[in-house]
């Protein structure tokens, strides 16, 4: 399992799924005010969805899959 999506469009900054994550792999941009994947890399080694489950909105997706981890990890932020 590991966070794949966050879609800006549903995100409300309401910070559930940045105080709900026990690993911090997501933090809020500073510009949109928006919960951006941070750090995907440390989500792939536990089998949690809180944020998912904990989300008002369903802006975030867990995949059922490890990530893909690329050189451009914003970029898994970006494609929804």
């Amino acid at each position: 399992m590991a966070i794949e999506k966050i879609d800006p469009d549903l995100c409300i900054g309401c910070r559930i799924c940045v105080d709900t994550c026990p690993y911090d792999v997501i933090r809020m941009d500073k510009n949109t005010n928006k919960a951006v994947i941070k750090y995907v890399e440390d989500c792939h080694y536990t089998l949690c969805a809180l944020c998912e489950l904990r989300c008002p909105t369903d802006a975030i997706y867990v995949s059922p899959h490890p990530p893909k981890l690329s050189s451009n990890l914003g970029e898994a932020n970006t494609k929804w």
